[in-house]
Order: C-alpha cells, then sequence, then structure tokens
C-alpha cells in the first residue's frame, strides 16, 4: 500500500527526551485496546455541508461494530505521523430510517461515493473491495470534521485544530468534486476511480433511493446525476433534508 503523508506538520516543537521516554514505557505497560478493531481502511473526499468549496480527503480506519453500525476515525493521511482529523459514523438504511427527521438531516448518503468509484479501499483485491462497497451501498454517514489541515494538492490548512466542528457531506453527483483531488490521490497512491466506476456498475441494481443527495445541487449548477443515485425527498414531491 502507497503511503500517504498529512499535508502539514502541527505547530509545537519536537518531542524531547521526556516526552520519549513515556512513549516507550507506555508501549510497554499499557494496552490501546479500544484501537485495535479499527482496521478496515476506506479513502474518500469529504465537503463541507455548509461550505461546499471546503473539499478535503480522508482516510477512514473503521471498526466493525455489526452489521448495521460502523465506527470511523478520520486522518489526513496513512502514515504513522497522520494528524486526526475527525470522525463518521456509518449506519444501515434500516437504522437512518429509525432516526427522527430532525436527525436524518446529519446523515450524508453513500451510494455516489460507492458507484463512482471515488470511495477506494487501497490494498484490498478487486473481488474483496467490491464485495465491501457493496455492503456500504444505501448507507448513510454522520460525519464531523474537528480539524482542517488542507489539502494535499494545495495546502492551505490549520496547523492546530481550530474553530466550530464541520458537519461534512457527501459528493452526490460528477462535477461536484473538484477533479484536482482525485487527480493528487491517483497520482500519489496509484489508486484508479474510472476502473472501479466501471467495474461497480451492476451494483446500481441494489442501490435505493436516498435523502441527501440533493442537499448541495445548487452549490454545484454544472454537476449531473449517475445512475443509481437518486434523491428520495425529489422522488416522492419533498424537498431536501
Amino acid at each position: 500500500m502507497t503511503d500517504r503523508r498529512s499535508p502539514l506538520q502541527p505547530a509545537g516543537d519536537d518531542k524531547g527526551l521526556w516526552l520519549s521516554a513515556l512513549e516507550l514505557g507506555a508501549k510497554a505497560l499499557q494496552s490501546a485496546t479500544p484501537l485495535k478493531k479499527f482496521d478496515v481502511y476506506v479513502v474518500g473526499f469529504h465537503p463541507a455541508k455548509d461550505d461546499p468549496a471546503m473539499q478535503m480527503e480522508a482516510h477512514h480506519f473503521c471498526r466493525v461494530v455489526n452489521d448495521d453500525f460502523i465506527q470511523a476515525t478520520l486522518f489526513d493521511g496513512n502514515t504513522a505521523d497522520a494528524n486526526l482529523i475527525g470522525i463518521e459514523y456509518i449506519i444501515s438504511e434500516k437504522l437512518f430510517h429509525t432516526l427522527p427527521a430532525d436527525e436524518q438531516q446529519y446523515w450524508h448518503p453513500h451510494n455516489y461515493e460507492v458507484l463512482s468509484g471515488s470511495l477506494i479501499a487501497p490494498g484490498l483485491p478487486a473481488p474483496a473491495e467490491k464485495a465491501l462497497m457493496k455492503r456500504l451501498l444505501n448507507s448513510y454517514g454522520k460525519t464531523w470534521h474537528t480539524w482542517h489541515t488542507g489539502r494535499h494538492d494545495l495546502g492551505g490548512g490549520d496547523t492546530l485544530p481550530l474553530g466550530e466542528p464541520m458537519l461534512m457531506w457527501s459528493f452526490n453527483r460528477d462535477g461536484e468534486s473538484d477533479p484536482r483531488l482525485e487527480q493528487d490521490r491517483e497520482e500519489a497512491m496509484g489508486l484508479e476511480s474510472a476502473p472501479r466506476r466501471e467495474q461497480r456498475q451492476d451494483l446500481a441494481a441494489y442501490a435505493h433511493p436516498q435523502h441527501g443527495v440533493d442537499v448541495l445541487r445548487d452549490s454545484f449548477p454544472g454537476s449531473s446525476p449517475i445512475p443509481g443515485v437518486i434523491d428520495a425527498d425529489a422522488a416522492s414531491g419533498e424537498g431536501p433534508v
């Protein structure tokens, strides 16, 4: 798997001898048990719901809790010095429909990420990756970014976590994501979205209309839909969440 380093170095001095010794002692005497099952890795892109022009790459390290619920820690890279930038909770369509309407507005749909090929599980063989993506089809995510560390291609991040947490969203049409984001990831990590899109086209038959697909539509007037990604509210004649 190709290394993807963080786009910035956090503020602060280098570790001194005391901190280094503390780390060694903690590694020998303590256990990081809650972290050990965060072993499913996918990488995609997030825009901010209230500021869709703010887009960034997000590396998800996930713990599969059960068939309907996944917890993910989000980083700006996949190396040991990657910065923790947020969290995402992923739930099944079944659990999403148990939520009240005022809660559903925080949860973004995943079908475009799956069917477009933009969500990738680096290092997995193609059949295993496709099986994982089929499991994520029709699911929803609630994502908060606590730190905007910038973009790998453009920089521009904060060297410390500043401001309020940002509710993030998903891309749901071609033309919403800045193509430079994907191009930079592909060149740096050797990941290709186009063949994955082709390989996943048969999954569209299993895709259901989802809430939240049209939320960012007006922010990207030149965007276009793809097969299998349908807004449930538009289909029912209601407005977007």
